[in-house]
């Protein structure tokens, strides 16, 4: 939204206000969100129209940086890592320049992606990815910049880019395959020692089948080398409401044990009432 400022003159002195008329931007902002496999990936940039210019060669010049928009950066953000160009770009937000030639473009992922518009020298330490990007003439003029997510996939997609006459694409390619291996080993290989962890405390919370509970917290905790003094706390619970008295005072003194070299008071007085309910000596 345009802000205009209007300037008045008044015994002498001069103040500016903010004026309430709202006006359109010229280059319109555009936020686009698209899943590619399981990557979330949203794009966030501001659209200049043609307006009868010249714009390659001339209103975006040959070989200097551009912002590829107007405004404030246009920005990419990836929920996982992708590859760019063989090029491996961590999970994030990145600005994204480009350098157009007449046959070509060199787009750039910038690790910096606060700037309004184009830096007029790239840091190359800031440079997370450089790729070629091949141009071709469309048979017809785009007369608002716009850019898309073209060709998808499950393993990747292409970022396109198109003004004027002018199209100019970028592969990238996310991580389906490992995320999915990932996930099918993780379900074939059975609940972790936190997921049995959070069954059991269900069901001692909810008043649901206690010897269940037990068994699962003792599943969780053959999974845990060092399990913590709350993790303690929580098995001693569920042995003295399944009935163990003897296993819930033995497992209360190491929680209690654990919470004092934690420091944790809360811990310590709670394992010490508990103690004392159940009889310990």
């Amino acid at each position: 939204m345009k802000k205009i400022m209007l300037f008045f003159g008044v015994l002498g002195m001069t103040f500016t206000t903010q004026a309430q008329i709202q006006t359109p931007q010229p280059s319109p902002f555009s936020k686009v969100e698209q899943t590619v496999g399981l990557t979330d990936v949203t794009l966030e940039y501001s659209r200049p129209n043609m307006r009868s210019r010249t714009v390659f060669g001339d209103l975006v010049p040959y070989g200097k940086v551009w912002r590829l928009g107007a405004n404030e950066n246009t920005k990419i953000t990836f929920s996982t890592d992708v590859t760019v160009g063989g090029k491996e770009l961590k999970a994030g937000t990145y600005a994204l320049f480009a350098i157009p030639n007449e046959n070509n473009w060199d787009i750039v992922f910038y690790s910096s992606a606060e700037n309004w518009g184009a830096p007029q020298e790239l840091d190359e330490s800031k440079i997370a990815a450089k790729v070629k990007a091949d141009t071709y003439k469309l048979p017809m003029n785009i007369e608002t910049f716009t850019m898309t997510f073209d060709d998808l996939t499950s393993n990747g997609a292409t970022l396109g880019m198109m003004w004027a006459n002018v199209y100019a694409g970028v592969k990238f390619e996310v991580p389906t395959d490992k995320i999915v291996a990932a996930s099918i080993d993780k379900v074939m290989n059975g609940p972790g020692a936190a997921d049995y962890y959070a069954a059991a405390a269900y069901y001692y919370q909810e008043g649901k089948d206690i010897n269940q509970a037990k068994t699962w917290i003792d599943k969780a905790m053959s999974m845990n080398s060092k399990p913590a003094f709350y993790q303690l706390r929580q098995q001693s619970l569920i042995y003295a409401k399944a009935g163990d008295k003897k296993g819930a005072i033995e497992l209360a003194k190491k929680s209690l044990k654990a919470s004092e070299e934690a420091g944790n008071a809360d811990y310590v007085k709670m394992n010490k009432d508990s103690l004392k309910e159940w009889g310990a000596k």
